[in-house]
């Protein structure tokens, strides 16, 4: 692989406390469990307080800086099979760890038509075809459709991100998605918007749940309105 393993060494996993539905690090709230837990029973985040997000929960296998952003740029452009199959076991990690209620159907987020003819390949299959071979589970690569281009622009605000996925994805037309469990595959959650709307869609579609996971995590403020940070 074109990395070392100094790097890969170096990958932060999530830190604890964590929230217990999206696994946004929460460092702050370790020693104020009034402010931050529901009735006393989960940890969870002002989004989750807000119940922002569509998903049951997601969970990443670690945080989204230093190294870990360069290795995500070679899977996404670059085309890196055997750092896909790497982040599969990391990954494989983290589902065993929650036990049975990962265990699910396994759907990459999926790029849009145009974008993923560019690029020849959608990086989220790189680790989930991988993951779903590991943990002998269906692998269902087509069930999900983006209907909608990102926009181009590079950096786009906490709004703009929202906004641009919001509708943005379907189930495609004759599949099966009722009653389905779904393992909801991406390579970074930032905001989480783009979980949240592929797991509208599925959910639509009558999909029974959707659990989110990632290979990394930002470690950021979700919420364009919030002030929490």
């Amino acid at each position: 692989m074109p990395i070392c393993e100094a790097c890969l060494d170096s990958f932060v996993q999530v830190p604890k406390p964590a929230c217990d539905v999206c696994g946004r690090p929460l460092p702050a709230f370790a020693n104020e469990p009034g402010s931050a837990r529901n009735e006393g029973r989960a940890l969870l985040c002002q989004a989750c307080r807000d119940k922002t997000y569509a998903f049951e929960r997601a969970r990443s296998f670690a945080v989204y800086e230093g190294a870990l952003v360069q290795a995500i740029l070679l899977l996404k452009y670059e085309q890196i099979e055997p750092l896909g199959g790497w982040f599969a076991e990391r990954l494989a990690e983290v589902v065993k760890e929650q036990g049975s209620a990962l265990a699910a159907d396994v759907v990459p987020v999926p790029l849009h038509r145009q974008r993923e003819r560019e690029r020849g390949y959608n990086q989220a299959a790189l680790h989930s075809k991988p993951l779903a071979k590991k943990l002998g589970l269906p692998h269902k690569a087509v069930l999900l459709m983006r209907t909608r281009a990102r926009p181009e622009k590079q950096i786009p605000t906490l709004e703009e991100r929202w906004e641009s996925v919001r509708g943005a994805f379907a189930t495609r037309p004759g599949s099966q998605v009722d009653n389905l469990r779904v393992l909801l595959l991406d390579d970074v959650l930032t905001t989480g918007a783009t979980l949240d709307a592929c797991a509208r869609a599925l959910l639509e579609a009558g999909a029974k749940s959707v659990v989110g996971l990632t290979v990394a995590r930002a470690a950021r403020n979700p919420l364009p309105s919030s002030s929490e940070w």
